[in-house]
């Protein structure tokens, strides 16, 4: 069974849509559950014209915020459901 990736083996990895490759941008950050440590946002930096258009909520740095639930895939790339992020 392979292993999950660490979070911070996630800062800096390029989020790509899962329906037409488009790059979004670039993991920054991520915010968890205080008690559980469940991961409930990924927070993003370097944002695209495509992440751009879908008018994302924003945390206090001005950071874009992809929920976690959209996220299909981690290797190389993040690969998120453009249905799911918004």
């Amino acid at each position: 069974m392979p292993q999950r990736p660490r979070g911070t083996e996630l800062i800096g990895k390029t989020i790509v849509s899962e329906e037409h490759g488009k790059r979004f941008g670039e993991v920054e950050d991520m915010s968890f559950v205080a008690g559980t440590g469940e991961l409930m946002n990924l927070l993003i930096t370097d944002t695209t014209d495509h992440l751009d258009d879908k008018e994302l909520q924003d945390d206090r740095k001005g950071r874009n915020i992809i929920p976690f639930s959209a996220v299909r895939s981690m290797g190389d790339f993040v690969i998120v459901s453009e249905d799911d992020i918004i």
